[in-house]
Formats: structure tokens, sequence, C-alpha cells
């Protein structure tokens, strides 16, 4: 079991990760060469050398720990089992929201989480554009730049507003259609910005398709430590989860404050 020393010292490790990273991304923008990763993603260098500061920063302090991250070889993402007695995994996503970064927008995050036996124990999100850091650790509040936030209560409406995904493979689904023409609906781009959103009460939920494990794994907790409720779209958690065992899968999500979530579930389920 984690005491409270060790989840502040893992919390202080990611921030300073973070900052490094973020830092850096905002020193890349205005060089950002893109390249296609695969058939959905595009990547940077950007992508590959802030990945590479938080693993060596954390490192430092933490050398047998095991990291999950998005850029590995090939287009893979990164795997490196932990090491020691103590199993814990770092899921880390180096440049959330890559495809806004490749075109110069500024709208973009650095994400890092600690995993302890199957579930996120401490999570960071960074936005270097407006120095905002959310942090959160295991039965903590959430918080950004130091102070408490919290997710609203406010309910769907003309003048809420949802986070959906920015593309859809196939039809735009009816659920979609229905929280666009209820609400001011934002398409911001980055998962792991969406979540901290809908945790401060910016927005009243985020609506997430198939994103992996790097980017939710913070912003869950971050969310959850809100007082927002965090599922998969029939309702279940996330978390525990089989870290060992994990190959890339993707989720389906909907965050959202507790007065929206099990109506907006409902409107995922329907047909």
């Amino acid at each position: 079991m984690l005491e409270n020393q060790d989840l502040s010292r893992l919390l202080e490790t990611a921030i300073v990760a973070a900052r490094l990273a973020g830092q850096r991304a905002m020193e890349e923008l205005d060089y950002a060469k893109v390249s296609i990763k695969n058939e959905t993603d595009l990547v940077t260098q950007a992508d590959k050398i802030c990945q590479q500061i938080i693993i060596d920063r954390i490192k430092e302090t933490y050398p047998d720990h095991g990291f999950i991250a998005e850029e590995g070889k090939d287009g893979n993402f990164l795997k490196q089992t932990p090491r020691g007695d103590q199993p814990i995994w770092w899921a880390v996503d180096p440049i959330d929201g890559t495809n806004n970064y490749a075109h110069k927008l500024p709208l973009f995050s650095v994400s890092i989480a600690a995993i302890y036996e199957g579930k996120p124990v401490v999570g960071v999100i960074f936005d270097p554009a407006t120095d905002s850091m959310f942090t959160a650790f295991d039965q903590g509040e959430a918080q950004l730049n130091g102070r408490r936030i919290q997710a609203s209560e406010e309910k769907i409406g003309r003048f809420s507003s949802i986070a959906l995904d920015s593309h859809f493979e196939k039809e735009l689904p009816n659920w979609a259609q229905q929280m666009m023409q209820r609400t001011r609906f934002r398409v911001i781009g980055t998962s792991c910005l969406q979540f901290t959103y809908t945790a401060k009460g910016s927005l009243i939920a985020t609506v997430l398709v198939q994103p992996k494990l790097w980017d939710i794994a913070a912003g869950v907790l971050i969310c959850e430590r809100a007082a927002a409720v965090v599922t998969d779209w029939s309702g279940n958690p996330l978390f525990p989860m089989d870290i060992d065992n994990y190959a890339g899968r993707t989720f389906n999500i909907l965050a959202a404050n507790k007065t929206v979530h099990g109506e907006l579930l409902g409107l995922l389920t329907s047909k």
C-alpha cells in the first residue's frame, strides 16, 4: 500500500516531468516536422523528444518503474515492465492533441499518470500554452495550479457545453446529433484537456471514442477526484485494469458531472 508521502513524491516527480516536457513542446511548436504514424494519427519530432524527457526525468527518481507511453518503435507504443518490488507503471502521453500541435495550434497537453494495482494513483495534465497544471492523487482533491476544482452541477441546455471527439469513422451517430442540437458542443481536439475542463466545470461532459490508456489514465483520476463520474458507455468503471497484459486496447468513455451522467449514458446506449 502506498502512503501519503509516497503519493506526494510521485506527484512531485510527475509535475516536474510534465513541465519540462511542456516547455520543450512550446519551443518546438513553430518547427514541427510532421509525419503519418498510421492511418489515423500524425506524429511530430516533438512527441518523441518530449516523451524521452518525461521518461528520463522519472527514471532519475524511479529507475525500476515501468512505462506505457504513446511513442514506441515502428508506430507502436512503448511498454517497459517494472523491475523492482514496487509494481508501478507510468502512463505517458507526451503531446495529447498532436493534430492541433502539428498545425501549430497551441491547444494540446502533456499527460502523466502513475498506476498502482491496476488504477491511477497520481495524475497530472499540463497545458503549457496557458501554464495550467491539473493534478490529482488517490483520495486527494483535484487541483488546478494548487487550487481545488470541482465538476459542475449544470444540466443539459442551450448554454451548457459537451466536448465531442473530432471525427467519426462512419456517419454521425444519433447520440452525437442530439448532443449537438441540445448544447453548445465543443470539439477541442485533445481528450486530456476535455477531461480537465469537465473536472473544473467548464464542460458538463466529454464523450471520447476509442482513446487508449495513456490518453485517459490521468484524466480519469482528475475527473473522479473532482466529483465527476467516468465510465464506459455501458456504465462500467474503467479501473482497475490489468496493466501487465494491456496491449493497446481502446475505450469508449463518458466523463460527466453527476447531474447529467445518467441522461447522457441513456443517449449513448439508445438506438
